[in-house]
C-alpha cells in the first residue's frame, strides 16, 4: 500500500470550504450523498452511497487491525472516484453491537471526520444493516454476530410488501421492518423465539459458523443461510439504510455520537467480578478522599454536599467520617456527628455498581465499633419518607422508627423518618 498520513485525507476536504452540516443535504443530481463506515467485526468496509446508487465500496475481510486500514481505505476510495469529502452530506456509521475495539475505531473515525467536516452522523445499528443486505426477503432475517459464551448479538427483521402507484402503474414496495430490536441473548433463547414465530428464517453474520450445529439441533422452522456475497457487513447497506434513517430524523451531531455496545467488555466484566468478590475495607476518610466523595454526592443526591463542606466535616473533632473501598476503589462513605453519647449519621451512600454487596453493612458495623470505643450508646439517622429501599436496609440493620419530622427535606420537599439503634449489638 502506498505511504499515507491523516493530513493527506483531510486535505481532500479543502478547496471550496466545508458545507454547513444541517443546511443542504443534497449531493449530485439532487441526491443525498453519504459516506458509510463499518468496522464492527472482522470486516472493514467503507462506501460512498447516494439514494439511487452506490458510487464506491471498499471491503476487506482480512486479519488486519482496522486502525491500520480504515482511513487509508477511505482515502483510496474517494481518490479513485475523484470526489472530495466536503461533497459528503452525512456520515453513516455502524454504531454497534460488535467488536469493542472495532466499534471504537469506527466511531472515532466517523466522529473525527464529522467534526472536521461539520457533518451530521447517522448511527446505524450493526445488525440492522446486516439484515438489510438480504433485500427483499419476506421470511425472517436473523443476523447473528458471535458474542462468545454461547451468546450472540442479533435482531429479527423482515420485509413486508406495501402496494402503491407510481406513474400510473401498480407497484409493490418492500418495506424493511424491525420485529425485534438489536439485543445480546443466548443462542438457546434465540432459537426459542424463532420457533415461536413459526416462519422460515435466513441467517447471516460471523456467528453462523459458530452456531450452525446448535441451530440445526434446535430449530423447528425451515431455515437457510445467506450466500457469501451478502453474509458479512457491507458499508453500502449501512449507507443505504442510513439515508432512510436520516430522512426519518434519526441523526446526531458528531459530538453526540456514541457506539452501542449492548454488553460490557470482557475486561469490564472481569473487573466487576474482581470487585464483587473483593472484601470491603473501611478506614477513616482523608482530605484526599473529599474530591471523590463530592463527585459521588453530586451523582447520588439532589442536595449534594460540596467538597468544601466535606473537608470541613472531616477536619472537625466531633465527627466520624469513613470511606469504604473494594478492590482499591471507593465503594461508599459515611459521615456522622457525635454529641454526648449519641452519633447522628448525616450522610451514608454506596456507589451504584457496589450496591447489594454489603458495603453499607460494613460501614455501619465499623461505625458501631468506633462508637463503642468512644462510649457512644446510640446511633441516629433520618431518611426520606419515599426512600423505601433505604428504609428497608436500615430496618434490617436494626434501626427502629422514632418519629416523623415534617417537611424536613427540600428539593423536593418531603417528610423525614427518624430512626435509631443502639451500638451494643
Amino acid at each position: 500500500m502506498k505511504s499515507w498520513n491523516r493530513s493527506a485525507l483531510l486535505r481532500r476536504t479543502q478547496g471550496t470550504g466545508f458545507a454547513p452540516a444541517f443546511t443542504s443535504m443534497k449531493g449530485t443530481a439532487g441526491f443525498m450523498k453519504v459516506l458509510a463506515i463499518d468496522s464492527s467485526g472482522m470486516t472493514a468496509t467503507v462506501a460512498v452511497v447516494e439514494e439511487t446508487q452506490t458510487i464506491a465500496e471498499y471491503t476487506v475481510n482480512y486479519k488486519k487491525t482496522h486502525s491500520q486500514t480504515l482511513l487509508p481505505m477511505i482515502d483510496e476510495m474517494i481518490r479513485m472516484v475523484d470526489i472530495s469529502l466536503s461533497d459528503i452530506d452525512a456520515i453513516a456509521v455502524s454504531g454497534g453491537p460488535g467488536s469493542f475495539t472495532g466499534l471504537r475505531i469506527g466511531s472515532a473515525t466517523a466522529k473525527g471526520l464529522g467534526l472536521a467536516l461539520d457533518k451530521p452522523l447517522i448511527n446505524v445499528p450493526t445488525v440492522d444493516a446486516l439484515a438489510y443486505n438480504v433485500f427483499p426477503y419476506e421470511g425472517l432475517i436473523c443476523p447473528i454476530m458471535d458474542a462468545r459464551r454461547r451468546q450472540v448479538y442479533t435482531g429479527i427483521y423482515t420485509f413486508s410488501s406495501k402496494a402503491g402507484k407510481k406513474g400510473g402503474q401498480n407497484l409493490t414496495e418492500p418495506v424493511f421492518q424491525v420485529l425485534k430490536m438489536q439485543m445480546a441473548i443466548s443462542v438457546e433463547d434465540l432459537i426459542r423465539r424463532l420457533n415461536n414465530y413459526a416462519r422460515p428464517v435466513i441467517f447471516l453474520g460471523d456467528g453462523v459458523p459458530v452456531c450452525r450445529d446448535m441451530l440445526a439441533d434446535g430449530l423447528k422452522v425451515p431455515y437457510s443461510f445467506a450466500p457469501s456475497y451478502m453474509n458479512r457487513q457491507r458499508a453500502a447497506a449501512v449507507g443505504a439504510l442510513g439515508i432512510r434513517y436520516y430522512k426519518a430524523g434519526r441523526f446526531e451531531t458528531a459530538a453526540e455520537h456514541k457506539p452501542e455496545y449492548l454488553r460490557v467488555s470482557q475486561a469490564e466484566r472481569e473487573r466487576a467480578e474482581r470487585e464483587k468478590n473483593a472484601g470491603t475495607e473501611v478506614e477513616g476518610m482523608t482530605a484526599e478522599d473529599a474530591a471523590a466523595v463530592a463527585e459521588m454526592e453530586h451523582a447520588l443526591f439532589s442536595d449534594a454536599w460540596s467538597e468544601k463542606s466535606i473537608l470541613e466535616t472531616v477536619r472537625q473533632r466531633n465527627t466520624i467520617c469513613l470511606t469504604a473501598r473494594k478492590a482499591g476503589r471507593i465503594a461508599g462513605y459515611l459521615l456522622a456527628y457525635t454529641a454526648a453519647d449519641e452519633a447522628e449519621i448525616t450522610r451514608i451512600a454506596t456507589v451504584k455498581e457496589f450496591r447489594r454487596q454489603g458495603v453499607a453493612h460494613t460501614l455501619l458495623s465499623k461505625l458501631d465499633k468506633l462508637c463503642r470505643e468512644r462510649n457512644i450508646a446510640r446511633v441516629l439517622l433520618d431518611v426520606r419518607e419515599s426512600n423505601e429501599a433505604a428504609r428497608s436496609l436500615y430496618g434490617k440493620e436494626g434501626f427502629k422508627v422514632d418519629g416523623i419530622r415534617q417537611h424536613f427535606y427540600s428539593e423536593p420537599q418531603e417528610d423525614g423518618i427518624l430512626m435509631s439503634r443502639g451500638t451494643g449489638r
